[in-house]
């Protein structure tokens, strides 16, 4: 489980660089519109990688659980899918790339559910 904190931490340092660079590195450079995109991206990156820290942390004490390993991964595939999109989608202005988003949307609530499931069974 050590590695979602990992994981999670890298992230989050992640986030911090991605919106300071929006705020500062491509404010004025971008459309208003797309500015909130990616902001959006960022606010979630960081609840979730936030989220990756925890996973690993509740994970420290118990024994391996798959379904808290696969809430950690799910939510890792949601922000390379949802965040990732939405960095690459503010930048391109390539549209087509908001049909990826939802997927990464998707994978952020499986996470969610396995981590309820698991708290339920297991703590």
């Amino acid at each position: 489980m050590k590695i979602f904190i990992i994981i999670g931490a890298i992230n989050a340092f992640l986030a911090v660089a991605l919106g300071a660079f929006g705020a500062h590195g491509l404010e004025g450079k971008l459309e208003p519109k797309y500015l909130e995109v990616w902001k959006t991206g960022v606010t979630y990156q960081m609840f979730h990688a936030l989220g990756l820290i925890a996973i690993g942390i509740i994970g420290r004490n118990i024994p391996v659980s798959s379904l808290l390993s696969w809430s950690g991964w799910t939510m890792l595939i949601g922000i390379i899918l949802f965040s990732g999109s939405l960095y690459i989608l503010s930048t391109s202005g390539i549209k087509i790339l908001g049909a990826i988003t939802p997927f990464g949307g998707i994978a952020f609530l499986i996470s969610w559910v396995l981590l309820i499931v698991f708290a339920v069974k297991h703590l």
